[in-house]
């Protein structure tokens, strides 16, 4: 090996533990705000919350430096094979290192806004969430910093846990809210906070999938971006929204999924259940709920609201989301069931319709130049 060519290595791997460094640092800073964050929930402790906020801003100053240094280490370097696939998975990872950080801030967020409301919170649940979810994504980080294929795999394993006690909690949170012991003004926090919990066992998995594209070369991220998400939310989730949703179902659509939520959901009343059967529309999966218990709610690109309530919702969704208002006219009181829904189907059918045509028309013209 001549002089030049060990330089050029010795600082190959200077810049690589250079990045990888860096990524565990980041991790480290993550890990340590998500942690601050829960115990900040259990504990009512808006101090602590408040420093987890103030100190998203050093996660983000941070995530900017590590996309830099992988910039510079692909143009200086221009590394082949599981190099190129370790700065490249880098990029993703610091990606959803700083989403982790992000959900730190947000729980710490909802924890201020509990702070001030006179109720009692699970505290146990979420901390049950979080003995998972946390150690999940320290372990994931170590998995792709140190090129660990198996304890990537394992620490995968872990995240169907995690959704399971989700998905109970919201069930049970929900059900406190319909019996009267949880306020309106907890419940959508503590549902958003139960989400973000859930959301780092996400980003853990995805840390995971890049530790073994790196290590194997081989991508294991799961395929359906190109599906095409619809929510449809009003106040009671009982009438129109769930229309809205069985009429998008029953178009059949692989590349849409459709989904309904409300802010007070009440039972489908027996008249709606009997039209939706005389229209042939599939009733099964049918169920009312809050926006929270929509699995998968951050991946929806579009949200439309039926009613006021449903309008109200907007501001709670993510940003890069397409808002759309279909009012429904409300119904006159001496106007006969039957007929109020025949005027909902055919506003509604006619919306659709237009709607799947133009995101068709829109997909096909996108893979017309690729």
């Amino acid at each position: 090996m001549t002089t030049t060519s060990s330089h050029l290595e010795v600082r190959l791997q200077q810049d690589m533990e250079r990045l990888r460094d860096k990524i565990l640092e980041m991790g480290g800073l993550v890990s340590e705000a998500l942690n601050s964050a829960v115990k900040a929930l259990a504990e009512k402790d808006s101090q602590r919350a408040y420093v987890v906020i103030l100190k998203d801003q050093q996660i983000d100053e941070l995530e900017k430096e590590i996309d830099r240094l992988c910039l510079e280490f692909l143009v200086r370097q221009q590394p082949a094979a599981s190099l190129l696939r370790f700065a490249y998975s880098a990029i993703r990872v610091n990606l959803e290192l700083e989403r982790s950080g992000d959900y730190a801030e947000s729980i710490a967020r909802q924890s201020l806004k509990l702070g001030m409301i006179k109720t009692h919170i699970p505290k146990e649940r979420f901390q049950e969430m979080a003995r998972i979810s946390l150690p999940m994504l320290a372990s994931a980080v170590s998995a792709f910093a140190h090129q660990d294929l198996r304890l990537a795999e394992k620490t995968m394993a872990a995240e169907q846990e995690v959704d399971g006690l989700k998905s109970h909690l919201l069930a049970d949170l929900a059900r406190l809210y319909r019996e009267g012991v949880l306020p309106f003004e907890a419940l959508n926090p503590l549902m958003m906070i139960a989400r973000r919990l859930e959301h780092v066992s996400d980003q853990a998995r995805n840390i995971c999938q890049e530790a073994i594209y790196t290590c194997t070369g081989e991508s294991v991220r799961h395929q359906g971006a190109e599906v095409f998400r619809v929510l449809f939310v009003d106040q009671h989730n009982c009438r129109g929204s769930i229309l809205a949703e069985a009429i998008g179902r029953s178009l059949n659509r692989a590349d849409f999924l459709f989904s309904s939520a409300g802010i007070d959901p009440r039972p489908i009343a027996a008249p709606t259940l009997a039209f939706l059967r005389d229209k042939g529309l599939e009733t099964a999966g049918l169920a009312p709920k809050v926006p929270a218990q929509v699995p998968n709610l951050d991946h929806y690109q579009v949200i439309i609201s039926l009613d006021q309530a449903g309008r109200a919702l907007f501001p709670t969704f993510q940003r890069k989301v397409v808002r759309l208002d279909w009012q429904l006219e409300p119904p006159i009181a001496e106007a006969a069931e039957l007929s109020i829904l025949e005027q909902y189907h055919e506003f509604l059918s006619a919306q659709l319709h237009d709607l799947v045509n133009a995101v068709a028309r829109k997909t096909d013209k996108n893979q017309a130049r690729k």
